[in-house]
């Protein structure tokens, strides 16, 4: 019995162009890195990998172990129990390694930030797209003889554009409200534009 081919499934053309935008958006924030943010990076994601905690955790277990056997033996001894210099050692690593860290999440955050305003944009322009084409309808409604004309509130309240400044205030006194019932204090109230950890204004 002949085997059969199985072609690899397509993408609809609208998905495949979305995908692609994405993966472009991804490629031109990384492109544009300076080579010591991509050190940062390539670092980091050494660090994260299993094999850089098992060659850390040799590499301790090693250094404790040969001085506790040199120390037995009575060999000269570089690093005595409680062991100064790997407590220093660690000490100055964890800090690196902190700073590493940081570094890529503040490149990492950026990138959020820069993905939410895309789709604040985006999402507005759907909302002015979707207005205009209720507009449209409601005219063409209102003109066709056919049709009978009568008034849709609901539709005439859709076709107006939203006042962002307006839903954006009206967002804060909920949120401050919520804050309010819940027994926080009314200053605490945090921004919805703003990060967790993020400076106060």
């Amino acid at each position: 019995m002949p085997s059969e081919s199985v072609s690899p499934q397509t993408l609809p053309l609208n998905i495949e162009e979305t995908v692609r935008s994405i993966a472009r958006l991804h490629a031109d924030y990384y492109e544009k890195a300076t080579p010591v943010q991509r050190a940062i990076d390539r670092l980091t994601s050494l660090m994260v990998r299993p094999a850089f905690t098992v060659g850390l955790t040799s590499l301790v277990g090693g250094w404790i172990g040969a001085n506790l056997l040199a120390a037995a033996l009575g060999y000269p001894v570089s690093d005595l129990p409680p062991f100064p210099s790997l407590t220093a050692a660690a000490t100055l690593l964890s800090l690196y390694i902190s700073l590493l860290i940081l570094t890529t999440q503040r490149r990492e955050y950026q990138l959020a930030r820069y993905r939410e305003q895309l789709t604040l944009e985006l999402t507005i322009l759907c909302e002015q797209k979707a207005t205009k084409i209720i507009k449209l309808m409601e005219e063409a409604r209102r003109d066709n003889p056919l049709i009978h004309d009568r008034i849709d509130e609901e539709a005439e309240a859709m076709a107006q554009s939203a006042d962002h400044h307006a839903v954006h205030e009206a967002i804060r006194e909920t949120h401050a409200e919520a804050e309010r019932i819940g027994g926080h204090r009314p200053s605490a109230a945090r921004s919805s534009d703003q990060p967790p950890g993020a400076p106060a204004d």
